[in-house]
């Protein structure tokens, strides 16, 4: 009979393993956030979006590091297995995406990406609308009336697609979020097996992820209260736990299947 850990079970476990490794996982949650918020100010200096043509290049070379970035994920799940099964984890792990299978790292992200952004297009187009109104007398501080009128009236409509684009995440991390830690346990799979058993997998566990995402919400509030600072010790804290959950995922199917 299988015996899934609780959600609070789930965080303990998570909680022993981070001892004595916060620093090495704060540093690799950090680097991460240095590379990615570097790569994305660049092409805001050099491709601001601006004009139609800007803002397809600005969002199709965003689109492009965020595809790259199925590389430093894979490494982070690297990192946070070998802490949950207890051996000597350091920085250089966040680097093993680029050693292990790179090609169906990145296929897993372009795919993931891919429906992202087609979820986020209508919010794409609103924003853009928008920024458009903002400068059209040069001047982003004052508004006339009649731009703030014209803004208003895109607030509900910029509401829903970032509901729909909100949802759609939520529904990608729910069937797919076990993808890149399946890479690290089946490398011989492709890209679309591995999707594939991360579907299978969370068959009757979505719900369980789902609780398990939402009672971390009370301590990213705080984290983002506290200017940012909390959130270099519940980022860690959250993604040991989503480690924890694959992990015993994995365990009661294999047991189901012996």
């Amino acid at each position: 009979m299988n015996h899934f850990k609780s959600s609070a079970e789930l965080k303990a476990s998570a909680r022993e393993h981070l001892l004595g490794h916060y620093g090495t996982a704060i540093g690799a949650h950090l680097l991460i956030g240095l590379l990615v918020g570097l790569a994305s100010l660049i092409v805001t200096f050099l491709v601001p979006p601006y004009s139609v043509i800007n803002a397809v290049i600005y969002y199709a070379i965003n689109f492009f590091i965020s595809i790259l970035t199925g590389l430093f994920t894979s490494g982070l799940c690297f990192l946070y297995l070998k802490l949950i099964c207890e051996r000597p984890v350091s920085i250089g792990d966040l680097f093993y995406g680029f050693q292990l299978c790179p090609d169906k790292a990145i296929v897993l992200q372009a795919w993931i990406s891919l429906i992202t952004v087609l979820s986020s297009l209508p919010k794409y187009v609103i924003d853009y609308k928008i920024r458009m109104i903002s400068l059209r007398d040069g001047s982003l501080l004052f508004l006339s009336e009649e731009q703030l009128v014209q803004i208003t009236k895109y607030m509900l409509p910029y509401s829903l697609a970032l509901i729909l684009s909100g949802v759609v995440s939520v529904f990608l991390y729910l069937i797919y979020g076990q993808a890149f830690y399946l890479l690290h346990d089946f490398p011989q799979y492709s890209a679309k097996e591995l999707l594939k058993k991360s579907r299978q997998l969370m068959v009757r566990h979505k719900g369980r992820l789902f609780y398990l995402a939402v009672s971390f919400i009370p301590l990213l509030l705080l984290g983002f209260l506290s200017g940012g600072l909390g959130l270099l010790w519940v980022l860690p804290y959250m993604t040991a736990t989503e480690a924890e959950f694959f992990l015993d995922l994995i365990r009661n199917n294999n047991e189901a299947a012996t």
